[in-house]
């Protein structure tokens, strides 16, 4: 077994740099955005993530998630999620730095900090507006997953219908602006038609800010392998997430079964779920540690080990896999990597190094 002391001294060179936390729309749901109601500083057992469980996750570096509904109030609250993670770091000025740059990611990694960035998840928080899409740069938003769980007039989504068959003439304009003004394009959430179009027009390399790899668990929100191949010629990232549904098969074809018992009965509301799942009367599969494990480890064998990263998406779904339950779980899954011969090199490249790179990377081309 990997020892203790190898993972903690090399997570303290290499911190976490996570992809995607939505902490933001779960401490709105929790509390109104009101950082007075719950101190992150201590625990926050309603939440994956609180300031300590940080600390002990090494996270060096955190995307924090800009995601909202999508309807017409789409952008205004954007923008309040944008306020309440400046309120946030403001509040903790001991534990959390505001980050804009690769530059302020490291200084912030040597102060002691943990680098707030930030990732605005859909397209639909722009309005359909270039002009909102340089504001929202300009205040600090790094990436933007070009659809969520719908289309947008744009681009496809990969759990809708398709529409465009992957991006229309003005998304394909986003993309390109987008590598102007330095945010990543992030192909979590897209169809693969629009991944595959994105990645023709950019000049940049892109993100997936937290997706698995469709080879190990077959569902529209992970990355086919010719897209994870695409990656090296992009020198992209694939930030592999933990999410159930994205990680273990079983457990989709678990929840797609209750889902059509639920469907067959009329019994689809949320309320119903603990009535559906006993009359289903098959276990639920434990998604596990394991299954986090093959993802990353695939995603490495097909894009390369300078291609990927990781983006748990903790407080962005109910539940984890059992040894990943929150933020502080990062060096259970490096201790695990390390037992399979993973080297500390290695290592640091998942933890952050990589998407590190392709962060300085495009303030680079924003810069020239």
């Amino acid at each position: 077994m990997t020892s203790e002391a190898r993972i903690e001294a090399l997570l303290a060179e290499h911190p976490v740099i996570d992809g995607h936390n939505d902490l933001p729309i779960a401490f709105y749901e929790l509390c109104g955005y009101d950082l007075d109601a719950y101190d992150l500083a201590g625990s926050v057992p309603q939440l994956h993530t609180d300031l300590p469980r940080l600390r002990a996750g090494h996270v060096g570096a955190q995307f924090w998630s800009l995601w909202v509904p999508q309807d017409e109030h789409a952008v205004r609250r954007t923008f309040e999620q944008l306020d309440f993670v400046r309120r946030l770091v403001e509040r903790f000025p001991a534990d959390l730095q505001l980050a804009d740059t690769a530059d302020d990611v490291d200084a912030a990694i040597k102060a002691g900090r943990v680098a707030s960035l930030m990732g605005m998840e859909g397209g639909h928080s722009i309005g359909e507006s270039l002009g909102v899409l340089r504001v929202m740069r300009a205040l600090g938003v790094r990436y933007m997953t070009l659809t969520h769980n719908n289309n947008v007039s744009w681009a496809d989504s990969a759990t809708d219908e398709p529409v465009l068959g992957g991006l229309n003439e003005f998304g394909e304009d986003v993309v390109r602006e987008m590598n102007r003004i330095g945010m990543l394009v992030d192909l979590s959430h897209v169809s693969a038609d629009t991944m595959r179009h994105a990645l023709r027009v950019t000049s940049a390399p892109v993100i997936f800010s937290h997706s698995s790899a469709r080879a190990v668990c077959d569902v529209p929100r992970n990355a086919p392998d010719d897209v994870l191949e695409t990656l090296t010629g992009n020198d992209g990232v694939c930030m592999v997430t933990f999410v159930p549904y994205f990680t273990s098969q079983a457990y989709v074809d678990w929840l797609d079964g209750m889902h059509a018992l639920a469907k067959e009965h009329g019994l689809e509301a949320p309320e119903h779920r603990e009535k559906v799942e006993a009359m289903y009367g098959v276990p639920r599969p434990e998604v596990t540690l394991a299954d986090v494990v093959e993802h990353v480890e695939h995603a490495r064998e097909v894009a390369g080990v300078d291609h990927i990263g990781l983006g748990g998406d903790y407080d962005g779904c109910p539940e984890f896999p059992v040894e990943l339950p929150d933020v502080a779980s990062y060096p259970v899954l490096f201790s695990a990597l390390a037992d399979r011969g993973w080297s500390d090199e290695e290592l640091g490249k998942l933890a952050g190094g990589n998407i590190l790179r392709v962060l300085r990377a495009a303030d680079d081309a924003a810069t020239a």
